[in-house]
């Protein structure tokens, strides 16, 4: 019984497309697009068979990487504070190729990084934090969701972050990132019954432009190099082996693929296990006397 569950169907669950097709004939739209993780993402997703929308607010940047991406690579400005401009973006895909079958909503803001006090904290900071990450979370699931739903098919990623699983020094971003993980468990079931999936990705700290200047902000005296060693020896759990874009992208890639069908609802860490020993190494020329 065993040898003909394993020859048969339950294989057949699994994609046999090579690694380069693992996302062909799907239409992506990504969010964040220019740089850093998003960039990288959309690459990957290039690679393996998508034709992906590229949006950002750095026009200059997201052009050029769709040139360098080819033709099957395209972008748009979105901010993603403007829910229209969302749903521009949605219906530029459907417009130029006929469907949705991806839209991974990565833009964000890190809000202000020093806080005295909660006693201190600036409310409209918190405000274009909380619409930058958490309600453009929300927008851009609801109209997806618009276009994916009469096709009872479609997958809906959203990046939220270690600091929304444990919290950290900047409560804003926290917050912010915790409600993108509740606005998918809480949109995953309704979506799930009509065949779109929901999932997030919780990267842990890569040494991106972003990231770094957020930890300059908080450590204006370390040099960029000590602030790389921090994000890459101090906050990493795994003995050396150092977070790249490229695995969060990989996530990315696995949760638009046909292989996650019945994965929903879910928060992917990628942390190497930070979050379970919840320690920070600070390097010695960084740490505070």
């Amino acid at each position: 019984m065993f040898r003909a569950i394993s020859s048969g169907v339950g294989l057949a669950r699994f994609s046999t497309a090579p690694s380069s097709e693992r996302l062909a004939g799907k239409v992506a739209v990504i969010t964040g697009a220019a740089s850093g993780m998003g960039k990288e993402t959309a690459a990957e997703f290039v690679r393996n068979g998508a034709k992906v929308i590229l949006t950002d607010i750095q026009d200059d940047l997201g052009r050029a990487v769709a040139a360098e991406l080819g033709p099957d690579a395209s972008y748009a400005c979105c901010d993603v504070t403007n829910e229209e401009q969302i749903a521009a973006a949605v219906d530029l895909a459907v417009a130029r190729h006929g469907r949705l079958d991806v839209l991974h909503n990565h833009a964000g803001v890190a809000g202000r990084m020093t806080l005295d006090s909660v006693a201190s904290l600036d409310l409209a900071d918190f405000d274009r934090t909380m619409a930058a990450n958490a309600r453009s979370a929300v927008a851009g699931i609801k109209h997806a969701a618009r276009v994916m739903v009469p096709r009872r098919s479609g997958c809906i990623i959203c990046t939220a972050r270690t600091a929304g699983v444990l919290g950290s020094v900047n409560p804003a971003y926290c917050i912010s990132k915790a409600a993108v993980i509740g606005a998918v468990r809480a949109l995953a079931g309704e979506l799930g019954r009509h065949g779109v999936r929901v999932n997030a990705i919780s990267p842990h700290g890569i040494a991106t432009p972003f990231g770094l200047r957020g930890l300059a902000e908080l450590l204006p005296e370390a040099s960029e190099e000590e602030l790389r060693r921090l994000v890459e020896s101090g906050m990493s759990e795994m003995g050396g082996m150092v977070l790249e874009v490229e695995d969060i992208a990989r996530a990315a890639l696995y949760l638009a693929s046909d292989e996650a069908t019945y994965v929903n609802g879910h928060n992917l860490v990628v942390d190497g296990g930070f979050t379970v020993g919840k320690l920070i190494h600070t390097p010695d020329p960084v740490r505070s006397e």
